[in-house]
């Protein structure tokens, strides 16, 4: 039987005080798995000093890949970006996670895990068993945990943390998806997707930290616009409308 390969793929825009630290610590984490891993970093048309941080990593890295976005095509865009350039190096399965390092590396061999028992879309959750958050704002908390109690009964998926962008996803899974998204309601179209295709999705706890005040401010946004841009898919998938009406508004 072939061994597994996986990559990990982190999106950064405009990350030159973070990245560094982050390709650090997920090589590290990877140098320590029994699997063949890659790491791809999507520089996604960033305007600082991000592409030289890449660049310097590489350096005596052979498990980083960078690929770069000449202008800023969005988080959807990004992690497309990753997950075809993961197929295209061999991998079998693709971790998604977030360059402030609020998802944390050492759940990468979990995740590796889950995958090799057979799951095909594999999502981190704050609101199982084990899971939680830290330093997280009451009420940035309680709109998540209220939301996602929601859209799960919609999706009628076995995930109680829907809009957590750490997850795992086959390739070949993910090469079936449609992703129209530019911005970060992607991982809702991704569910969306997962539902329709049928595909087998699990879940594993999960803390989630906040982002340092050393880096620069998260660019999610609580307005009605991207609540609608959330709830869209949940209900398209509750209401079972096919992927070809996948671009019109509710």
């Amino acid at each position: 039987m072939r061994e597994s390969a996986f990559a990990v793929v982190v999106p950064m825009f405009n990350e030159e005080r973070g990245a560094l630290h982050c390709i650090r610590e997920i090589t590290r984490v990877l140098q320590e798995l029994p699997l063949r891993a890659r790491l791809i970093a999507v520089n996604d048309g960033s305007s600082d000093g991000t592409a030289e941080v890449l660049k310097s990593a590489q350096e005596g890295n052979v498990a980083l890949t960078v690929v770069t976005h000449e202008k800023n095509l969005g988080y959807g865009k990004a992690l497309l970006t990753g997950g075809r350039t993961a197929s295209d190096l061999g991998c079998d399965f693709v971790i998604f996670m977030d360059s402030d390092l609020t998802n944390d590396p050492r759940f990468i061999p979990i995740f590796a895990q889950k995958m090799e028992e057979g799951c095909e879309l594999v999502k981190a959750s704050r609101y199982i068993p084990g899971g939680g958050v830290q330093n997280v704002p009451a009420w940035r908390y309680w709109i998540s945990r209220v939301g996602n109690a929601f859209v799960r009964l919609l999706y009628g998926l076995p995930v109680h943390d829907c809009t957590n962008g750490f997850r795992a996803i086959r390739t070949a899974l993910l090469e079936r998806m449609q992703i129209t998204e530019r911005g970060f309601p992607a991982i809702m179209e991704e569910l969306y997707w997962a539902k329709i295709l049928h595909a087998r999705v699990c879940e594993v706890p999960y803390i989630l930290t906040s982002r340092a005040d050393t880096l620069r401010p998260s660019s999610f946004e609580y307005r009605p616009k991207v609540f609608y841009r959330y709830l869209k898919y949940p209900f398209m998938a509750f209401l079972r409308i096919p992927p070809q009406l996948s671009r019109i508004n509710l």
